[in-house]
């Protein structure tokens, strides 16, 4: 199964994905990665005990006041019903604007303790293994480099 490493300004995250439970969700993400979308966004919205958001193409510019409202001009389902779909430290999840509007943008929780809320509400398609330690470090404004599947 492939696996992701994301790039970052503040060091690499190596991610697995959840393919049993998110199969249409973790598809997306290794479509767009791969395409380079990813490439060069910034951590737009950085929650500290909460999440750190990427995604928008509008982050491309952080001033841009659309920043946190793009996507990549789709929609996709939320898949709710796996077996680990729970808010964890490291867990990838869509972000989305109301069930079934996500698209490009995701985020990284940093704990459980202040994510648990977001179960079964927004589909967690993987989780970082290695690089847990960049997830804390990451600062609004830090970006993506670039995204490599293996």
């Amino acid at each position: 199964m492939e696996k992701a490493i994301i790039y970052t300004s503040k060091g690499e995250m190596k991610v697995e994905f959840y393919y049993d439970d998110a199969p249409a969700t973790v598809e997306n993400f290794i479509k767009l990665a791969k395409s380079g979308f990813y490439d060069g966004l910034a951590f737009h919205r950085v929650i500290p005990n909460f999440v750190i958001q990427t995604g928008c193409p509008y982050s491309v510019d952080m001033s841009d006041r659309r920043v946190g409202t793009g996507g990549p001009g789709y929609t996709i389902n939320c898949e709710l019903d796996g077996e680990h779909q729970y808010h964890d430290r490291g867990v990838l999840s869509m972000a989305h604007a109301g069930r079934n509007t996500g698209g490009s943008q995701f985020f990284v929780c940093l704990n459980r303790e202040h994510t648990k809320h977001l179960d079964r509400q927004h589909t967690c398609f993987g989780k970082v293994y290695e690089g847990l330690d960049i997830i804390d470090n990451i600062e609004q404004g830090d970006r993506i480099e670039k995204i490599v599947i293996e």
